[in-house]
């Protein structure tokens, strides 16, 4: 398995050395050198920063009606053919009721452009179902409800529901892919189906600037969208296996790790402004977790994105890559600030 991604990162003085001929060459100088040479040429040409999206969430609640069925199971007995039939028989007939179960009490935050933020919490503490609720993804149905306001800029998220998926990306905590493709046919196709091509709208942006620093901001925009495949490959360390399948539980394909790293990659195409990301570090080592966090911070500090990421035990070089944290406990927000202030704000109250 190859963990070393572009961990090496060139310093910003190297940017001019960057190529235009493929994926190589433009990650010849590692990720943060690649988001700074595009980021700056764009933003000449634009005459202002690059496009960026706030996220902000006001009294969001979240709750289900269940079936809630009396446990007629003595915790003692044996799994007997006479006592699996009995319980059986007993679930038929005993009383069911419905209840309201809480998964997310009322909660408010900001998620700022430019800023990374580290969701944590216990399995149930409500993180995936928050990340769904942000990115428009949660699924509806009579027996859900949901209250409170989220709005992108200061639009209300139902105002543009349908446009959602054009910039504002969600990771899935669990990977669906076709099993038969391969990892670089993976990325190529989620490519496509996000406009492999600059497109006129984009191009007729890139004006303000003299006409050197257009063109070079053409061609640099040009470049990334072409060869953005290779690059994605690179930048997640699937150099080693991208001619190999997918894979599902019934065909033999890339490691699990990998596959999220292809589910990571999927979502890294088209502008998506805002990037959800549930649980990314399942089946990487704490290295390659590193690599790949350290690369998403580049976007989002060259690019101007939102990065939300959820993660279950990150290691001490992981959380002190993100500005802000999140701490979810049974649907309650016990802390959200910045990560350097966590420690001191459960200090002062009597926390050790």
């Amino acid at each position: 398995m190859n963990t070393s991604f572009a961990t090496k990162e060139q310093s910003p003085s190297k940017l001019d050395e960057i190529g235009y001929d493929s994926g190589a060459k433009l990650m010849a100088g590692g990720s943060l050198a690649l988001h700074d040479h595009v980021a700056s040429r764009l933003e000449r040409s634009l005459g202002k920063p690059l496009p960026q999206v706030e996220v902000r969430f006001k009294n969001l609640s979240l709750s289900a009606r269940v079936i809630v069925q009396d446990d007629t199971r003595s915790k003692s007995e044996l799994p007997t053919l006479f006592n699996v039939t009995k319980t059986g028989l007993l679930k038929m007939f005993s009383k069911k009721s419905m209840v309201d179960k809480q998964i997310l009490r009322p909660v408010s935050g900001v998620l700022k452009p430019s800023t990374m933020t580290l969701v944590l919490g216990q399995p149930g503490s409500g993180k995936s179902s928050l990340m769904k609720l942000l990115s428009g993804r949660f699924p509806a149905s009579k027996n859900v409800n949901v209250e409170g306001e989220v709005t992108y800029n200061g639009i209300p998220q139902e105002t543009i529901r349908k446009r959602l998926p054009q910039f504002v990306s969600y990771v899935p905590q669990h990977d669906k892919h076709l099993p038969t493709l391969s990892v670089k046919e993976t990325l190529e196709f989620a490519h496509a189906c996000s406009g492999a091509e600059l497109s006129k709208t984009d191009e007729q942006q890139l004006v303000l600037g003299s006409d050197e620093e257009n063109k070079a901001a053409v061609a640099a925009a040009r470049a990334l969208r072409k060869h953005y495949p290779d690059v994605t490959v690179r930048q997640l360390g699937l150099e080693n296996c991208q001619n190999t399948v997918v894979g599902d539980a019934m065909l033999r394909g890339v490691s699990g790790g990998e596959r999220k790293r292809v589910t990571t990659g999927e979502m890294a195409f088209g502008n998506n402004y805002v990037m959800l990301m549930d649980e990314i570090s399942t089946g990487l080592d704490s290295a390659a977790t590193l690599d790949i966090v350290s690369t998403l911070r580049s976007l989002a500090k060259k690019l101007r994105r939102t990065v939300v990421i959820s993660l279950l035990q990150p290691s001490p070089e992981v959380f002190a890559l993100f500005d802000d944290v999140i701490l979810l406990n049974d649907g309650y927000v016990m802390y959200h600030g910045p990560r350097d202030q966590a420690l001191d704000y459960f200090e002062s109250l009597g926390s050790s």
